[in-house]
């Protein structure tokens, strides 16, 4: 998730935190020059220091601590329980109540140790594997292999871990012949069309998935002792918070880089979850976003290069599967998906340049029962420091809101949909185009007072009915504009469950700026939160998110999603409210209204009964190894989706169009011109956007009693006259 760290560049706080770091560290100077083991215990001092130092919530280093560090790193080094054998473990675990003692002592006996193994165990399984793919593989006989890798026990002897070998392999290449025999059965040209046997088939399997593996091990042995150094220092920092991250110096130049938003690939953003690695996001006019195949929740289970046979990346590390989907313009790569239903697709993508035009706010309109509304979508709260002349999302909304002003809407529709965040001062700014001046967030630093971050221009942009929507992946900066609508009872919340959660604030510090004389090389960098954000009134949003005044089902509404699935989450809380005034407005009949709507509406029953129904899969992780039991079981799951594909079918006949001055552009921009069309598109077919359109609708109805900021502003007007 994108993370709100610009206003800690105006912050004097947290200036002086660093100030504070920098004195603290002035020990740590180098008095001659460093080996690779110095260099190693110079991060631990060094982070351990600033954690403490800086973190807004230090942990104790205790043998708590230490277990928790310890399973998350095993967990990090072996996912799928594919090369540790339980006495490694149990040699392990002597270390399980140490790693508090060692970082202390600087002690690298544990990282050596298990760096060693890792290697030998890695070597071992490839030999293992090149064995038993050597030979045809029995797929008659009625085995199963469970895919609950966390829970599954360690290997008990050598014998054990290649039985487990045996049956990834079998499950890989059943998998590799359901999704060949998939492409054949496709073929419409029956005159081109090649049957291959079962057996011509399995023997391709095992030869592309032994090609998987050697290119994945390849890309393993490219990894460095400083890159699993690095998973062991991320194993320990992120026991503070999942926002607080190790960066190497290879990993901050890419950090960098993602800052600048500048990039050729498929425009999509991913996170690393138990499961494997999950599309957290598509970018807006990218090219995943284009090919409208890769969604949200989509697990990638194998990544391949044009026409070559894909590589299974189960176990690989994130940066390193970023890499394999990265690259050039024209170029294509294919992914092979798990989608949420449990379904495999391989969608395929032509990598372009990401559109960072399409990251900016952007408006329509569409007449409703003879109303006209108007719907602004924002991406993120983006901000550029360095130039203050360039857009930014205040400006931009601003400017949308009087275009869509003087179109004369009855209402406005404010999509937060996806949003991750950005700007803290850039979101205070935006609220206040919605309200009158007073306070908006609350800011708390570790063992600080709350500091109050108010709009302070009285003018009101936006006085009209307003809605906002949000969804599991509204975020941070997002999260705290529906909350400050939702004190203000300045507009109604409409989405899933809560948003995401993230009530906590970063900062990025540069490593090498606290070390004087510095012979190490570059040391990196450490993201860590330093802040939490609150409500005005009072509560944080960590955890619990915003939650929405009317929900509407979705796919995740049975699932623990957002910053509840991070087991080291800060947690919630709550300080003082801030001093504010609600608005006199009663919302009850609008939403009595649109929840009747929503129960009685087929299409999120329908939504409804598909969420149940991946939930009640997930538990689900026996996936049978006897190939017609496998082929028996993916022909249920097809028939079982079948009935939620109509879903895809549903169309509200309302038409939205572009404002008068894009009009113009897009007579002339054909690429602008299909990205806007492409959007209209989708918000024909979305269900979420009709109910919210109808509670629009339902607040322009004069029965509803909706007394908004005229009356304030018109006294503030009569005080402002009285005083000259």
């Amino acid at each position: 998730m994108k993370n709100i760290i610009e206003f800690m560049k105006r912050n004097y706080k947290i200036l002086l935190l660093v100030g504070i770091l920098s004195a603290g560290l002035w020990s740590f100077i180098p008095t001659q020059k460093a080996s690779g083991d110095d260099k190693d215990k110079m991060l631990i001092e060094l982070l351990s220091f600033v954690l403490e130092k800086g973190h807004f919530s230090p942990i104790e280093l205790n043998d708590t601590f230490s277990k928790k560090a310890y399973a998350s790193y095993i967990q990090s080094l072996d996912p799928t329980k594919r090369y540790f054998l339980q006495s490694d473990i149990d040699e392990f675990s002597k270390y399980e109540n140490s790693i508090d003692d060692m970082i202390r002592s600087k002690d690298l006996t544990f990282f050596d140790l298990t760096y060693k193994r890792l290697m030998q165990r890695m070597n071992e399984a490839k030999v293992i594997y090149t064995n038993i793919l050597a030979k045809p593989l029995n797929l008659s006989d009625e085995e199963s292999i469970n895919v609950d890798y966390e829970k599954l026990p360690y290997a008990a002897s050598k014998n054990d871990l290649e039985q487990r070998w045996r049956k990834q392999l079998e499950f890989a290449v059943l998998s590799d012949i359901t999704d060949k025999e998939e492409i054949q059965d496709a073929e419409k040209d029956e005159t081109k069309k090649v049957i291959k046997s079962f057996e011509e088939l399995e023997q391709k399997a095992r030869k592309t998935t032994e090609s998987n593996l050697n290119n994945n091990f390849g890309f393993i042995a490219e990894l460095t002792r400083e890159d699993w150094f690095s998973i062991y220092l991320n194993s320990i920092v992120t026991q503070y918070d999942p926002h607080t991250y190790y960066f190497s110096p290879e990993d901050k130049e890419k950090f960098d880089v993602s800052m600048s938003g500048k990039f050729e690939g498929i425009g999509a953003r991913l996170q690393k979850k138990n499961e494997g690695i999950e599309v957290s996001e598509l970018i807006s006019g990218g090219p995943a976003w284009r090919g409208k195949l890769l969604e949200q929740g989509d697990i990638i289970i194998k990544v391949g290069q044009g026409n070559e046979e894909p590589i299974d990346i189960s176990g690989m590390r994130l940066d390193d599967v970023i890499k394999k989907i990265k690259g050039p313009k024209g170029t294509l790569v294919k992914l092979t998906v798990k989608k949420v239903d449990g379904s495999v697709k391989v969608v395929p993508i032509m990598r372009d340049e990401v559109e960072t035009e399409e990251t900016f706010a952007k408006s329509t309109v569409v007449n409703k029962d003879g109303k006209l509304f108007g719907v602004i979508y924002l991406p993120k709260f983006y901000q550029t420091f360095e130039n203050r002349a360039n857009r930014d999302a205040y400006k931009d909304v601003a400017l949308e809101i009087e275009r869509l002003k003087a179109m004369n809407v009855e209402g406005i529709v404010m999509d937060l949909r996806d949003n991750g965040g950005g700007s803290l001062e850039t979101v205070v700014k935006m609220t206040g185009l919605f309200i009158d001046k007073g306070p908006v967030v609350q800011v708390k630093p570790a063992g600080g007072k709350a500091q109050v971050l108010p709009d302070t221009d009285a003018k009101v942009q936006w006085e009209g009915p307003l809605v906002v929507m949000i969804n599991n992946y509204s975020a941070s900066a997002s999260e705290i504009f529906a909350a400050a609508i939702q004190d203000y009872k300045r507009g109604i919340i409409i989405g899933s469950k809560q948003s995401y959660g993230k009530g906590t604030v970063q900062n990025v510090f540069e490593l090498n700026e606290f070390v004087r004389g510095n012979q190490y090389g570059d040391l990196g960098a450490l993201k860590t939160t330093t802040q939490k954000f609150y409500r005005i009134n009072g509560g944080s949003t960590q955890l619990e998110g915003v939650k929405s005044d009317i929900v509407m089902p979705d796919r995740f509404s049975f699932m623990e999603t957002g910053e509840k699935d991070e087991k080291s989450a800060l947690p919630w809380d709550k300080i003082a409210p801030a001093d504010y005034q609600p608005l006199s407005v009663n919302y009850d009949k609008v939403i009595a209204n649109s929840k009747s709507r929503i129960a009685n509406n087929e299409n999120f029953n329908l939504i409804t009964e598909n969420a149940k129904w991946i939930n009640d899969r997930k538990e689900d992780n026996s996936i049978s190894l006897n190939y017609a039991t496998y082929k028996k079981e993916l022909a249920e799951i097809a028939e079982q989706t079948k009935k939620f594909k109509n879903l895809e079918k549903y169309k509200n006949n309302l038409t939205f169009t572009s404002l008068p001055y894009e009009l113009e552009i897009m007579a002339k921009d054909e690429l602008l011109k299909e990205k806007r069309e492409r959007w209209h598109e989708e918000l024909s077919k979305d269900v979420y956007m009709t109910e919210t359109l109808n509670v629009l609708s339902d607040l322009t109805n004069k029965d509803i009693k909706t007394t908004l900021v005229k009356t304030k502003k018109a006294k503030k007007g009569k005080e402002k006259l009285a005083s000259k």
